[in-house]
């Protein structure tokens, strides 16, 4: 089932939806890299200002995409947030996890040298926040996103995503104060099937629509 032709309709779209949370303080943050272009859209269409969220997935042995844990960048501290269930169901050994994580916290230093390079992070406190990705599978990921920004305190957090199975909204929703997305279909096997165009952003890409953004 193709819902999208690219992230950037898929944003289109989203945006319409969005409509309505527009306000002078309100901040698009994106989980590069695919939120990216999605988020890039939103923030045009609201006029707001785009910001990153940085966060990397852990996957499970043997299934890298089945999000075990997830690792966030949180103002330049890192936390990790373990999906239990997947843990106890694989019977993950804590070095499996330490060493995964170590990995990834590579690639988030190398990704905040990138792409934040003097672009300080914007202010969240007291203000509205749309949290976008270009989809969500089993909302790991997301969640971890999610804590985080909780503890920046703003005043109103949505999330915004094109397409995600009806559970993993329903786990996210205690997360936040609202939620906008698509297509929540029953047969889901990959973000990926959704799109025509799901081709993986490249960090020239990445870089460039930051450059444009509000």
């Amino acid at each position: 089932m193709i819902a999208f032709a690219d992230r950037a309709e898929a944003g289109r779209r989203l945006a319409a939806k969005l409509a309505p949370l527009r306000r002078p303080d309100l901040v698009v943050l994106a989980l590069p890299r695919g939120g990216v272009a999605v988020g890039f859209e939103i923030a045009q269409a609201l006029g707001a200002p785009l910001d990153l969220v940085l966060v990397r997935k852990i996957g499970a042995p043997g299934m890298p995409e089945l999000a075990l844990a997830a690792l966030v960048d949180a103002g330049g501290e890192l936390e990790r947030v373990v999906d239990e269930r997947v843990a106890r169901e694989f019977a993950v050994p804590l070095a499996y996890l330490d060493r995964e994580a170590a990995r990834e916290a590579g690639e988030l230093a190398r990704r905040r040298a990138l792409y934040a390079a003097g672009r300080p992070s914007l202010p969240l406190a007291g203000r509205a926040a749309i949290v976008v990705d270009d989809g969500i599978a089993t909302g790991t990921t997301m969640r971890a996103a999610l804590l985080a920004i909780r503890r920046a305190k703003p005043a109103r957090l949505a999330l915004a995503v094109p397409v995600a199975p009806a559970d993993a909204i329903e786990r996210l929703r205690p997360e936040v104060d609202e939620i906008v997305c698509l297509e929540t279909p029953e047969n889901f096997f990959a973000i990926g099937q959704f799109y025509e165009d799901f081709h993986q952003l490249g960090d020239e890409e990445v870089m460039a629509l930051l450059e444009r953004a509000p």
